[in-house]
Parts: C-alpha cells; structure tokens; sequence
C-alpha cells in the first residue's frame, strides 16, 4: 500500500504493507495515508490485530495515530498489538494523553531491541521473527514462516494394511508405527501436503553479513530499494540500498523471488532500476500501489 521512500507524492505512497498468513493479517509500517489505503484495497480495521513498525522515521509511521483513532470511533473492543522500537513508546504515551478519550480497546506495546534474530509472535500456523537492519537509527526486519503442517496418509494404505485411528495420527505426527517386529514408517504411508512459506521484510537497510543467513530460503524478499546504481554513494551514506545490493543480498539468502520498494522520488521511471537488480536476481520485480503479491504453495502429493 505503500511504495515511496521519505516523502509521499501522487504515485506513491509512503510505507505500509498488510500480509496475510491463514487468514491473520499483519499491518507492517504505517506511513501517512495508510487508513486511506487500507479503505481503497477493502480491508476493514477489524482485521488487523497486530501491527509491526519497523523504525520511528516518518515515513514509515505518520498515519499510526489517525488509525488507531479511526478503530476508536469505528468501536473497537478488540486487543491491538504492536510491535516497534523501544522509542515508540513516547509516542503511544502522548498519543493516550491527547488523543485517547474514546480508545475502549487494549493497545498492547511490545519493544524490539533484539540484537539478533528473535521469534516475536507464535500462532497456530506460524511465527513471526523480527531482526536487527543496518540503518541509521534502530531498525528490524521481520520474517513470516508458515509452521510445518501435519503430514497427509495416503489413503490406500488405510485400508490395505487395515490402519487403526491411532495409528493414522501417529503416522501423521511422523511417528513410526510397531506392530509386533514390523515397523510402519511415517514416510511411506504419509506425505507433507506442502512445503511452508517463508516472507522476508527488510526495509530500510543497507547490506550486512548477517542478513542473507537471517533470510535464507525465502519464498519472497521485500528489501529496500532507494536507489539504482547511479546514487549508490547516497546509499552507503544514508544506510539504504540499490536495486543492485538488494539483488545480491536476495542472492546470497538464495531466495526465489524478489520484490523491490521504497523507492527515491527523484526516480520517475524504475525500469533502469529493475533491469540493474535482473543482472544479479532475475526473478525480481518492481512494487506496486495496492497490488496483491501472493506466494503459490509448492504441494508435495
């Protein structure tokens, strides 16, 4: 919902994302506009119960009071969670001294201050990792996992080796199975339905060694990508990157796709900028306002 780097302008809008993971929804960055937007791609307030902001620049927080006001007044009852740096907690104070007459729901503040990779969140289906970014104040990417989904029993078998109840969940808990001296293993009377997913959120960062092994074997990568090649001084100056260094980074993590953001809005034509990151990583692409990027389940049947 957001793809613009320091400042908004008519094209794009400053940083805001929703992902969705079995239908939990998690608003990452909330710039300016984001309710706006929010509104204009059809998702309700309601659905979003965790907010992950990855630092106090502007860009990536101005419309943070607006929607918690709007869930407000639209009644809320529901808990809020956000996640954020520790500094942010000066801002949800003043935020309740000024603004928070009509707030009848709990916002609960969870500070980042991790120094390395940190599970945040762990639901049902998956967990959320948050971890240190190179930028110049303190900054945390985030990665969503699918957990591993319980094995599916090939259905033959049931009835040919004629499978109790028991053992069919223990089979699809990956147990093996004992009969007397026979062993039913798990993995020839079971299958994984699919592989987990994994999404990487890395904005706004410059390369670092670490990186790539935090990220490694994601499905998706959404990395900073301010600059091309031609202000790759700015980059290292202002803790950014180039389309370039966030192919190599997507690279080295061995990633399988990558979508570039937060893009420079001195930049009116990003194609030279796609093309720079296509030498490195050619399954990259550019981000779009209120575009919808879904990883496809790899099934293993």
């Amino acid at each position: 919902m957001g793809t613009a780097s320091a400042s908004a302008n008519p094209v794009r809008h400053t940083s805001a994302h929703v992902v969705t993971v079995h239908n939990h929804r998690f608003l990452v960055d909330c710039g300016e506009g984001c309710q706006m937007s929010l509104q204009q791609c059809g998702i309700p307030f309601s659905w979003i119960d965790n907010i992950l902001i990855s630092h106090l620049h502007g860009d990536h927080l101005f419309g943070i009071f607006g929607l918690l006001s709007t869930m407000a007044m639209q009644g809320r009852t529901a808990p809020l969670y956000i996640y954020a740096p520790a500094g942010f907690k000066v801002m949800l104070d003043f935020f309740y001294d000024q603004f928070a007459d009509g707030v009848k729901y709990d916002i609960n503040f969870r500070p980042l201050e991790m120094k390395g990779k940190e599970q945040i969140i762990q639901m049902r289906s998956l967990t959320v990792s948050a971890f240190p970014l190179n930028h110049r104040v303190p900054t945390f990417g985030f990665l969503f996992e699918e957990k591993a989904p319980l094995r599916n029993i090939r259905k033959e078998l049931i009835e040919r080796d004629n499978l109790t109840l028991t053992e069919i969940g223990a089979l699809k808990r990956g147990e093996d199975v004992r009969r007397g001296r026979k062993k039913l293993k798990a993995e020839d009377y079971t299958y994984i339905p699919y592989i987990p997913r994994r999404l990487a959120y890395c904005c706004d960062t410059a390369p670092f060694k670490q990186l790539p092994e935090w990220i490694a074997g994601a499905d998706l990568v959404y990395h900073d990508s301010t600059y091309a090649d031609d202000y790759e001084d700015h980059a290292r100056k202002y803790c950014h990157s180039t389309s370039r260094m966030a192919a190599q980074t997507a690279k080295d993590a061995g990633a399988r796709q990558l979508i570039l953001g937060h893009f420079s809005a001195r930049y009116k034509d990003l194609q030279p900028m796609l093309a720079q990151a296509r030498e490195l990583f050619p399954d990259t692409y550019l981000a779009e306002e209120q575009h919808k990027y879904e990883i496809p389940l790899n099934r293993m049947n």
